[in-house]
């Protein structure tokens, strides 16, 4: 049994001494792996006040060093990348094919590409007679979720370091590999004290580190329920907040496109990770006349998704995180059964794993726009696909959600497909299958939260800008 019992502290592990814990269990055996000691109030005191002292030295360093830094810890995790792919893969239940590229290189390769940006980023401009000048924040707390749990520590860390700012991170605390490699990942970069403090907990940790004065921003990704919590709790000292929460994302399907590359990129996107993406393609918007040959499209789709062992080869979904989660998920799932919706695939007595927190790849049909399915993020394996009439229907239903945060497109032609794209309030938008773009901001309208991450934009999250009026 593992212990996932230290903190991070002004570059020195200090034991958990709170005496609460949280048991982590194996999501494809629900066998015990080991129990993560939650901290306190008391542990974000120290660690806030060691960030502050840190915060002139850090910046003093210069962005050049700092790069150096960001580059070292990329080297640091890349080394622990195996071992950690296969935690995550048991904790989270992404296969581990897909754990070792998704979990682990794309954020080590992030801390890279935000570490080149010190190359070319204009942190002092001129307007006038102004000298623009980007200064750091200051102290910022990250809250960071379970889903992807290096990924999205990776894209707060990495900018407000480069920015000057220090940090005291709070991981979730049940997915706890993510945080333990990067604790040694900041011995071994050689991380001045107190720059980067990680602090174990829960909500009460988060809560403080939310309404600590000394804190001058909260960098929150989770749920848009717990968001809405700490930008509230936030908002009382005025402190800047990034949030990047949660998403019900349609993907269109234009009269006359290639409906067999969308269903299948739709499909693809739906499951990944067993549904626990924000991001993740949950609608899907199509002609009404195509209905029947997308109806039969989407069952061979799910059909071949193999559910399994995370580290069997073979094996396309993976378990959910917990057995909280997936009763979460099959809640959302009766309730479609009850409004009676055309079942493609899946459902309730679908065949699953006899041990692991699994749910059926489950898609329902001809769904009423207003339906909780529609409408509501579920967080598991469950697509709904909706018809439409007209393409002012389609863009009105794909905007038809509180939610924000992506989209997809699918059109005969790309100039189509991007007309209709311009029309989506979504933060990021895939016209006919193009690739993800590290690079491009990341984030989302309305109830997906505010703020980017990702290139530029994520780096200037992280940044105030100072003009002085020079006598010219």
């Amino acid at each position: 049994m593992i212990q996932w019992n230290e903190h991070l502290i002004n570059g020195t592990r200090r034991r958990v001494s709170d005496g609460r814990t949280v048991r982590i269990l194996d999501a494809a055996t629900e066998a015990p792996r080991g129990d993560v000691h939650l901290g306190n109030a008391a542990d974000v005191e120290d660690a806030v006040a060691v960030a502050r002292l840190a915060l002139p030295g850090w910046q003093r360093i210069g962005v050049d060093a700092r790069a150096a830094l960001l580059r070292a810890m990329a080297d640091a995790l890349e080394g622990m990348g195996q071992d950690l792919a296969r935690d995550i893969s048991r904790e989270v239940g992404m296969p581990l094919k897909l754990s070792q590229r998704i979990q682990v290189d794309a954020p080590v390769a992030a801390w890279r590409a935000t570490a080149a940006l010190a190359e070319t980023f204009p942190f002092v401009s001129e307007a006038g007679n102004s000298r623009i000048t980007l200064v750091p924040v200051g102290v910022v707390a990250a809250i960071t979720p379970w889903n992807y749990p290096l990924h999205q520590i990776t894209g707060k860390l990495a900018p407000a370091l480069l920015a000057g700012c220090t940090v005291v991170l709070k991981p979730s605390e049940l997915a706890p590999a993510a945080s333990a490699c990067l604790m040694a990942a900041c011995e071994q970069a050689g991380l001045p004290p107190g720059v980067l403090n990680i602090v174990q907990g829960d909500a009460e940790v988060g809560q403080a580190l939310a309404t600590h004065p000394d804190v001058q921003m909260v960098s929150f990704t989770g749920s848009t329920a717990v968001g809405r919590k700490v930008a509230a709790q936030a908002a009382g000292d005025m402190k800047r907040v990034s949030m990047e929460l949660g998403g019900k994302s349609a993907a269109v399907v234009l009269p006359g496109a290639d409906l067999a590359r969308a269903i299948k990129a739709t499909v693809a996107s739906c499951f990944l990770n067993s549904g626990q993406t924000c991001s993740a393609i949950t609608r899907l918007i199509v002609p009404r006349q195509d209905y029947p040959a997308c109806r039969a499209l989407l069952a061979e789709a799910a059909a071949g998704m193999v559910m399994g062992d995370p580290a069997d080869a073979a094996t396309r979904i993976g378990p959910l995180l917990s057995a909280l989660q997936r009763e979460r998920v099959l809640a959302h799932i009766a309730d479609a059964e009850q409004a009676g919706f055309d079942r493609i695939a899946g459902g309730p007595d679908a065949l699953v794993p006899a041990r692991g927190h699994f749910v059926a790849p489950t898609i329902y049909g001809n769904v009423a726009p207003d339906s909780r399915l529609a409408q509501e993020e579920i967080f598991g394996p469950v697509l709904a696909a909706l018809c439409y009439d007209t393409v002012e229907e389609a863009i009105a239903l794909a905007n038809g959600t509180r939610y924000g945060l992506a989209a997809a497109v699918w059109a005969a032609d790309d100039a189509a497909g991007e007309a209709v794209a311009n029309a989506l309030r979504a933060g990021q938008v895939d016209v006919n299958g193009a690739r993800f773009n590290a690079a491009a901001p990341f984030g989302g309208f309305g109830m997906s939260g505010v703020g980017r991450e990702g290139g530029i934009h994520g780096l200037e999250e992280f940044l105030e800008p100072r003009a002085v009026q020079l006598p010219r």
